[in-house]
């Protein structure tokens, strides 16, 4: 396990850094999201806890500029807390969100929950087309009448993991405990908003991802 921490607070990067090394893992830091991104471009991580307030560059940024080039799992960290910002860090493509002050336990919880996910994506899977929906799992690939769609690393392990059980009824936790692992914090609504998110971009096809009502959602052609 090698992390990249990346904050401003070097009080903050010292007990992360003890509690990854304390279980036997690599670390790497930097102090701002410059730094992070030329680190990220120089070497491979399992996983990135990035800060979001940061002089320089700030975290939303630098999460952007690193998806140009790796899908390397991200872990949010931010003093605020407000649903808009834990939205436009899901969107720009960042895997989980943690506010500050934080657990270092539930952290650490986090990071293995997130690189669990990234190596079970990696697995060998089949091409499935419905209609003008095309999903290549293994690589990792969505197109919609042919055009390819731009997916948030999350958005994609939802329609995987709905096309992989198509036509079963799927509860909001069994999506939270499969998708975004058993060690998530989060509640039902984490799943509505990426579904909201996940139909949006798959625009007419997003039929196929039906609501039932009191119970969850179902993939059904």
């Amino acid at each position: 396990m090698k992390v990249l921490i990346v904050d401003d607070e070097e009080m903050i990067r010292a007990v992360i850094r003890e509690y990854v090394e304390f279980e036997g893992g690599e670390t790497d830091e930097a102090e701002d999201g410059m730094e992070a991104v030329k680190k990220c471009r120089e070497n491979d991580y399992d996983v990135v806890v990035m800060d979001v307030m940061m002089p320089r560059l700030d975290g939303f940024s630098a999460v952007k500029e690193i998806r140009k080039f790796k899908n390397t799992p991200v872990i949010m960290l931010s003093a605020r807390g407000e649903e808009y910002d834990k939205l436009f860090g899901f969107e720009i493509g960042s895997d989980d969100y943690v506010t500050k002050p934080f657990s270092p336990k539930e952290l650490m919880a986090r990071i293995h929950a997130v690189m669990k996910r990234a190596s079970a994506s990696e697995a060998p899977r089949d091409i499935y087309e419905f209609e003008g929906l095309k999903v290549d799992i293994k690589g990792r690939n969505v197109y919609v009448d042919g055009k390819k769609a731009e997916l948030t690393p999350k958005e994609y392990e939802l329609l995987f993991y709905f096309v992989e059980n198509r036509g079963v009824a799927l509860t909001r936790e069994r999506l939270l405990n499969k998708v975004w692992g058993y060690d998530f914090y989060g509640d039902d609504r984490t799943v509505d908003t990426h579904i909201k998110m996940l139909r949006g971009n798959l625009k007419e096809y997003r039929k196929f991802i039906v609501t039932l009502r009191g119970l969850g959602y179902k993939f059904e052609v």
